[in-house]
């Protein structure tokens, strides 16, 4: 199937590893053009490097934190001064820490703001104009099956993300009549180093081994295993091509049929 998405430009954030990697790969191989970030410049060049080598495509890498508007809307205007155009952007950030509700603290309630709905907020506002003179966009959110079912331990990202959510949908109403598809894609547990962080938190606290955390995850999952990063950057390469093209508004779950609900 040809996905239409050669020589797209796609701004892929919080990309040098995990799923933002493995989705900025993936838009690489169908030809589109990039421009990736993260908080540390060595990783990201690598990272960019990396695709270049394999792929060919045009690679603009920035150090960026997500978190400071200042510096998402000068990565968003080159971007554009690069390239001419942003077709794609998919918002991406780290997960707040794990903790109970009675752990937190107002901070950590801050901080989590600013990590996920701000960081998103501050992308949107920028691409969003850059959209609407071509009236074609895809803005993809990776989020989390949190905004599903809730995921024990996790209090700072169930809140977070369901308000990323709120906002997503919104958007889709909003900008629909630009021909801008704006999507949740929502991981389940899926084999990154964020997993391995939450799964050694817990191992710690139970005493147990972190491999133990995974398996009692996995058996939780219909399909008996934990995901692949790059199985669930194929849903969302998916979701910025053409092919996707009467889709929007919609949370997709790429969770080996963890959550329970029935949407």
């Amino acid at each position: 199937m040809n996905l239409g998405l050669k020589d797209r430009v796609a701004i892929v954030a919080a990309s040098s590893q995990g799923l933002g990697k493995a989705v900025a790969l993936g838009m690489a191989r169908e030809g589109a053009k990039l421009a990736i970030c993260s908080r540390v410049e060595s990783k990201i060049k690598q990272t960019a490097e990396e695709i270049r080598r394999e792929t060919g495509v045009d690679v603009l890498a920035r150090a960026v934190d997500v978190t400071d508007c200042e510096q998402v809307r000068r990565f968003v205007a080159e971007t554009q001064e690069r390239f001419g155009r942003v077709d794609i952007c998919v918002t991406n950030a780290g997960g707040p820490p794990a903790k109970q509700f009675s752990e937190t603290t107002v901070e950590d309630w801050q901080a989590g703001v600013n990590l996920n709905l701000m960081s998103t907020l501050y992308f949107v506002r920028e691409v969003l104009p850059l959209m609407q003179r071509r009236k074609w966009g895809r803005i993809i959110t990776i989020t989390s099956s949190s905004v599903k079912q809730p995921i024990d331990n996790l209090v700072l990202s169930n809140s977070v993300r369901s308000a990323v959510s709120g906002l997503m949908k919104t958007l889709s109403n909003e900008y629909g009549k630009d021909n801008i598809l704006v999507t949740n894609a929502c991981p389940g547990y899926t084999l990154t180093s964020r997993l391995d962080e939450l799964s050694g938190k817990l191992a710690k606290a139970e005493g147990v081994d972190p491999e133990e955390i995974q398996a009692r995850w996995a058996r939780q999952v219909p399909l008996g295993r934990l995901g692949q990063p790059e199985e669930f950057a194929n849903v969302v390469v998916f979701l910025a091509s053409e092919r996707a093209s009467y889709l929007t508004g919609v949370s997709i779950a790429i969770d080996g049929g963890f959550v329970k609900g029935v949407y």
